[in-house]
């Protein structure tokens, strides 16, 4: 497994397991539990999926010492603002049931966003959280959001595969050496992406799928990605990337894929008000 450097020192897992999507139906503590199986020692999960007890429990189930394995979870909108934040962070503990969480996200840019850093801050110094990070921000978002931030995040989660490189996004990051975790790393099974010829031909000259070639290619641009996936097989070769290396010129002819088009906007009117009304994870 490869590691990356936060800019708070801490490590993590190049290659992550995304739970979104996954019903708590003992689906997730099924997958999560294939996951750490097979190798993966990050798992990516948010109050907002409705499963961290799930994942909470394969992690403590899985008979690997937690310093291990890396937790990601992140805090829903309708617990930004200080107070609500505090409050948000130890629910997530507590429905984990871990004593930390390895990184921890404000999941959505809209609402109280200062006030619910501030609670992530105190949360990192009280050691109840190690990394604290933000997630769907675009360059502009990013920009006026933390600009009056008194920690830098350590990454920015948000869509990103050879379809939608996030290359003016990575240009503001890079100044404040914070990392990009791809959601959508496989573009959300886009038949244009995983069937475009220059991804196919690179398959059957490395005997790989075409998932793998694209994980590897976001891996080598020194991306964080989180795929995801409840079949066995696919669960395993999601991580099986590192026998391998693009050349250059290979990296070049998947960069030159890029259509600058995600299938999310975070800036358009509304979206904030749309999550609140949709997603409601408490009373």
């Amino acid at each position: 497994m490869n590691y990356i450097t936060l800019n708070d020192g801490n490590k993590i897992p190049a290659v992550g397991f995304g739970v979104f999507m996954i019903p708590a139906d003992g689906s997730t503590y099924k997958a999560v539990l294939e996951a750490l199986k097979v190798g993966y020692r990050h798992i990516d999960t948010a109050a907002a999926y409705f499963n961290e007890a799930e994942v909470g429990k394969a992690v403590r189930d899985s008979g690997i010492t937690r310093e291990e394995i890396f937790v990601t979870s992140k805090l829903w909108l309708q617990d930004y603002g200080y107070e609500a934040a505090k409050k948000g962070i130890d629910a997530s503990l507590s429905k984990l049931g871990l004593d930390y969480i390895d990184l921890y996200l404000l999941h959505q840019p809209y609402g109280d966003v200062a006030g619910a850093w501030k609670a992530l801050e105190e949360a990192k110094a009280q050691g109840k959280i190690r990394s604290i990070g933000v997630s769907n921000m675009t360059p502009k978002l990013y920009t006026e959001l933390t600009a009056d931030f008194a920690t830098k995040p350590a990454v920015n989660q948000v869509e990103c595969n050879p379809l939608f490189q996030q290359k003016a996004l990575r240009e503001v990051l890079a100044k404040d050496d914070v990392k990009l975790e791809a959601w959508y790393p496989l573009g959300h099974g886009d038949k244009s992406l995983l069937k475009n010829p220059a991804i196919t031909a690179l398959a059957e000259k490395y005997g790989k799928n075409a998932g793998q070639i694209i994980l590897r290619f976001e891996v080598q641009e020194g991306f964080i990605v989180l795929p995801k996936s409840t079949n066995p097989e696919r669960i395993k070769g999601n991580i099986d990337i590192f026998d391998f290396e693009l050349t250059a010129e290979e990296m070049d002819t998947i960069r030159a894929l890029d259509t600058g088009k995600g299938s999310h906007d975070p800036e358009a009117p509304g979206v904030g008000e749309m999550l609140l009304n949709n997603y409601k994870i408490h009373d």
